[in-house]
């Protein structure tokens, strides 16, 4: 049972004006890279086929462990040279960036680019460079003569996002946001942001992590006791059930096109998605430890700004890392919300794919946003006993659900320090 008062919709009633055109935002491209796809429609299939992306890993100084490793094509959207200067973190966003604006139907050519954002999510950006030279540099007595000189640019927090306009040959603004966990979402509201301002005609946004190729988020979690450990690398993330025990540490990314719906009408775009409310708080409490009650409020600050009632959503997706305590605060805060609503449906994405960290906000949204069309929510695999204190009755285990209507879809995303995020899409309609 939650221990704080449940949000009454009763109570604070919603009554804001529709948007005008000019101010709604919608999604008109996606493009990703996951541990299980390398596209939406692959994505998609694995989530709807339960295929885990999780796999056996090793790492120096750590040893075997599992992860989520993408494997795209590097060279698809970007030239052997700026590869090779360039970050692991900065190749998925150019991969993800290109896709998008593939999907999108944009042509770079034939658009204003200074009017062209690049809004990033990132929970943390330079450690796998500095681990790499600094292990490199041991190898030669410690001598700085062989320190890359290109380690100040590949280190710099705007890296990634930077990447991409150097790759796409995009001039106008740039940078990452770095937001824990909940950086994928951050980079959506980001860009949302932006768009409403008039500073940008299109926004390229999302989350991207390189973090499994650095040691040291492996050993600090490990040192926490919150490193999934499982015979079978494929059901080490097991978020909800009675024996998880850790996280599974992933890279990846996904990226999306976001205009006004005045500008995406104008060119014919096909509409994805649109956002209607997002809203970002900080629990104010603990390094590490979530607070339900500031979660609560976030989803509900969401719902405030999109003009909605907890029982318009029909799919929470879950932020829910497999950790014992995590999990079931983050049920807490949902019930305080919902109650016992039975027409709202509760999954998770990371049981599939493990924590993409700053790409996981972003990445689980794109898992789910094929919902809109084929009416099937995508299950939480690898719960063999659920947690009772996990038991949402929405909650959907280990096989998909169809149903009747799919209209609006709330996504979590929490992280470290307390930052917590909740973003709203709803199926366009006109």
């Amino acid at each position: 049972m939650a221990y704080f008062a449940p949000f009454n919709p009763a109570l604070e009633p919603v009554s804001r004006p529709m948007l005008d055109p000019a101010q709604r935002v919608v999604i008109t491209g996606v493009g990703l890279t996951s541990p299980n796809g390398d596209t939406l429609a692959d994505f998609r299939k694995n989530l709807l086929e339960g295929k885990s992306g999780v796999e056996p890993y090793e790492i120096r100084y750590v040893g075997k462990t599992h992860a989520g490793v993408c494997h795209y094509d590097p060279l698809k959207h970007q030239k052997k040279k700026l590869l090779r200067v360039g970050t692991r973190a900065g190749s998925i966003s150019v991969y993800c960036a290109a896709e998008a604006l593939k999907d999108s139907g944009i042509d770079l050519d034939k658009v204003d680019r200074h009017r062209v954002g690049v809004y990033l999510g990132v929970t943390e950006h330079g450690n796998v460079e500095t681990e790499n030279e600094v292990y490199e540099l041991s190898k030669h007595g410690n001598n700085v003569k062989f320190w890359s000189h290109h380690h100040n640019p590949r280190t710099v927090a705007n890296n990634p996002a930077g990447e991409v306009t150097i790759n796409l040959g995009i001039p106008g603004p740039h940078y990452t946001i770095g937001a824990a966990c909940a950086a994928g979402n951050a980079g959506i509201i980001q860009g949302l942001q932006m768009l409403r301002l008039g500073e940008v005609d299109v926004a390229l946004v999302g989350g991207i992590s390189e973090a499994i190729h650095t040691f040291g988020i492996f050993a600090s979690f490990k040192a926490q006791g919150a490193l999934a450990e499982h015979p079978d690398a494929t059901k080490a993330s097991r978020p909800f059930d009675k024996k998880r025990n850790g996280i599974v540490v992933s890279e990846g990314g996904a990226i999306y096109v976001l205009e006004t719906l005045a500008r995406a009408k104008a060119r014919g775009a096909r509409i994805i998605a649109e956002v209607v409310g997002y809203h970002m708080n900080s629990d104010a409490l603990d390094f590490v430890l979530p607070h339900p009650e500031r979660q609560m409020e976030c989803m509900k600050k969401a719902l405030e700004k999109a003009r909605l009632n907890p029982s318009d959503v029909d799919i929470i997706n879950t932020h829910a890392t497999s950790t014992p305590r995590g999990d079931v605060q983050e049920c807490e805060a949902i019930r305080a919300v919902w109650g016992d609503d039975p027409k709202v449906y509760v999954n998770n994405t990371k049981s599939y794919i493990g924590h993409a960290m700053g790409a996981a906000g972003a990445l689980e949204l794109a898992g789910n946003l094929p919902s809109f069309e084929d009416k099937v929510v995508h299950p939480t695999i690898n719960v063999d006993e659920l947690d009772p204190e996990c038991a949402l009755r929405g909650l959907v285990l280990n096989e998909p659900r169809k149903v009747d209507k799919v209209d609006v879809i709330l996504n979590n995303s929490f992280g470290m320090l307390g930052i917590n995020s909740a973003v709203i899409v709803r199926r366009f309609v006109g």
